[in-house]
């Protein structure tokens, strides 16, 4: 099984090293970077796509803020607010956003590892006194899309790719194309078929070639 990538994004560098120096010692997690703003959660994201984030409200730049900027570009990183804010406005918010889970930072670390665990196969977790009712709605506002045209949520390296996909490149000529690895190519054409609600990269292909302008009949 590949290990979980994570991320660890929060201002506080004691308690930052702290659950490093817990997470580091589990044999499937791996840490791939840390931050302590929103702006380095924002760069993680968009240069390693780690599996899971983590993130605190209230770091500069605001945690929030951070995530919903991932949550619109970056959709395959799953992200778990770990904070010490208990405000319920809070709560609904990092959920509305599209948040996984929502943890206090007293939470035990076997729990905390439970929890990542649980995230990465896909199901969604708040610490159960606060508030565990609002999951129903969160689950439902994550299933819409509100966009009417999904090319546009592209970012431009996601084009790119989306592009050479449609030209029929494998993953293997596109990550020597744009000098990146394979998994990391793996890793964009699967959020770019997230972002465009399609199963398989053929139906990315015909969605793109659709959309260009006066193409050949």
């Amino acid at each position: 099984m590949d290990k979980i990538r994570l991320a660890i994004v929060d201002d506080h560098s004691i308690f930052r090293e702290g659950l490093l120096s817990v997470l580091k010692t589990e044999p499937d997690i791996e840490i791939v970077g840390e931050g302590a703003t929103a702006e380095d959660a924002i760069r993680l994201a968009r240069e390693l796509l780690p599996d899971i984030i983590f993130l605190d409200i209230s770091m500069p730049g605001g945690g929030l803020s951070a995530a919903r900027e991932i949550v619109e570009n970056f959709p395959v990183v799953k992200i778990i607010i770990l904070t010490g804010s208990e405000g319920e406005s809070h709560v609904m918010t990092a959920l509305k956003l599209g948040a996984r889970a929502y943890v206090l930072k007293g939470v035990a670390a076997r729990e905390l590892v439970n929890i990542l665990h649980a995230v990465q196969a896909g199901e969604v977790y708040v610490t159960p006194t606060l508030a565990a009712n609002i999951l129903s709605e969160m689950t439902a506002s994550n299933e819409k899309d509100t966009s009417s045209k999904p090319l546009e949520k592209l970012t431009e390296r996601e084009q790119e790719i989306l592009q050479l996909i449609a030209a029929g490149t494998s993953n293997k000529e596109i990550g020597l194309k744009l000098n990146i690895t394979e998994k990391t190519v793996k890793h964009y054409v699967t959020n770019i078929l997230q972002k465009l609600q399609v199963h398989n990269r053929v139906q990315a292909a015909v969605m793109a070639l659709k959309s260009q302008p006066n193409r050949p009949g």
